[in-house]
């Protein structure tokens, strides 16, 4: 947003100054008349025209709104903020613009996952989240260990060992730099 803002204040700047050396040109074969008698400085008027016109094209882009995409980064860390104020269902829609924005955001989607947890009954959602984060990121262990969590808390331990298992294969795999297969998934190559 400052960004923006300094890009328009410099596009201003920029147009009060095409502006001004268009006057100095339009000016100069008045002034020759008026001084030495003759309409000197051949082609005065066409530089004058062109910076009038680039000019006018700065001031537009100086007025130009340009619509403020929020970084997906940055809402994450306000989602973070509201949900330490115990802000839980503002944070979780906040992650729900989040991802409809940046969709291959897995940390979205582990995050709301984190909160559907936290609110106690909705284990179902946390673990639809926990579910899409690891497809969009299959190697990350710790998706696993939480999504195990949550089939846990659902009360579906063969689930929630099978991503035990799964989390426990991605900790050997990275220890022996191997492929390895998650159970469920396709082979991981690196």
């Amino acid at each position: 947003m400052a960004a923006q803002k300094a890009d328009r204040l410099r596009a201003a700047q920029w147009s009060r100054k095409a502006w001004a050396v268009a006057l100095l040109f339009a000016v100069l074969p008045v002034g020759g008349k008026l001084l030495l008698g003759i309409w000197g400085f051949r082609g005065a008027i066409e530089i004058a025209c062109f910076f009038a016109i680039l000019g006018a094209y700065f001031h537009f882009i100086s007025r130009r709104r340009l619509a403020a995409i929020p970084d997906p980064a940055t809402m994450l860390g306000q989602a973070s903020e509201l949900a330490a104020a115990g802000r839980i269902d503002r944070a979780i829609a906040l992650l729900t613009k989040t991802i409809r924005q940046s969709p291959r955001l897995w940390q979205a989607f582990q995050y709301r996952g984190e909160l559907y947890l936290r609110l106690g009954d909705a284990v179902a959602p946390a673990i639809r989240d926990f579910s899409e984060a690891i497809r969009l990121a299959p190697e990350e262990r710790h998706l696993y260990l939480l999504r195990g969590h949550a089939y846990s808390l659902a009360g579906d331990d063969a689930l929630a060992q099978q991503d035990s298992e799964s989390a426990q294969a991605l900790a050997r795999e990275k220890r022996s730099g191997a492929e390895y297969t998650v159970p469920g998934g396709p082979p991981n190559n690196r």
